[in-house]
């Protein structure tokens, strides 16, 4: 199946794909939460904490979510200043990066960062047809459980049958290795199972592991080409009567 437009969507073959699939496969950051915006704002508040003048606005921001995982991306970042020499070593990165992610988690707990529409729904509607949910993210497994304490509660695992994040694997997104070892924890064909995305990277993934992908439009990737997806919708507003 081809992209097709969020305008005259066929909602009732997307809600097919969603219920026919032996397994729906989620992305976290951007897919069940606005995330990005909060991981921003503690990347900021890390960096003033240690002295930097660094600032990612928006437009920034944007560009470095190109390069999957939080560590890496302060690394792309501090490589690529104008010429300058690297200001922080790895152990350093590796402390940054907890700093924020702590920050982060402040952020999430506080009520910052509610499920997008619809996502709820569609979670609630799979464990009632006693479909298997799983998560395959690039983000960690201390952020996936400080957002899905937040929003499912604390016993959040129980929603899901397998989970693999990015601190679990050698390669992240775009490479394929999330996708295949939830594949493999599920015991599924990929082609029977649904991947959840809302970026280009992700569908790249997704793809690469043979796994068809519904994509969801999110704030910081809606330009991305999806024309690999099987279809792209805004939210899940419209197909979580399914």
């Amino acid at each position: 199946m081809s992209e097709t437009s969020a305008t005259n969507l066929p909602l009732d073959r997307i809600r097919a794909l969603i219920v026919q699939a032996r397994a729906l496969i989620l992305d976290v950051d951007g897919t069940l939460a606005e995330t990005e915006e909060a991981h921003r704002q503690a990347f900021n508040t890390a960096f003033a904490g240690a002295g930097l003048d660094w600032r990612w606005e928006r437009a920034l921001y944007k560009e470095l979510l190109r390069v999957a995982g939080g560590k890496e991306r302060i690394r792309a970042f501090d490589t690529s200043r104008d010429g300058q020499p690297p200001l922080l070593s790895d152990s350093e990165i590796a402390e940054l990066h907890r700093t924020k992610t702590r920050l982060y988690a402040e952020l999430i707990t506080k009520g910052g960062c509610p499920l997008r529409p619809g996502i709820r729904a569609l979670l609630e509607a799979a464990r009632q047809r006693d479909q298997p949910l799983a998560i395959a993210t690039t983000t960690s497994r201390d952020n996936i459980d400080v957002l899905l304490s937040a929003s499912l509660g604390k016993d959040w695992e129980k929603w899901f049958a397998a989970i693999v994040a990015g601190d679990e694997v050698t390669k992240k997104k775009p490479a394929p290795d999330v996708y295949l070892q939830v594949l493999s924890k599920l015991n599924l064909p990929a082609q029977q199972c649904l991947a959840i995305e809302d970026s280009g990277i992700g569908l790249a993934a997704a793809a690469a592991a043979g796994i068809p992908v519904l994509i969801s439009r999110s704030a910081y990737f809606s330009d991305d080409d999806f024309s690999g997806a099987a279809f792209t919708i805004d939210d899940f507003t419209d197909v979580t009567n399914v």
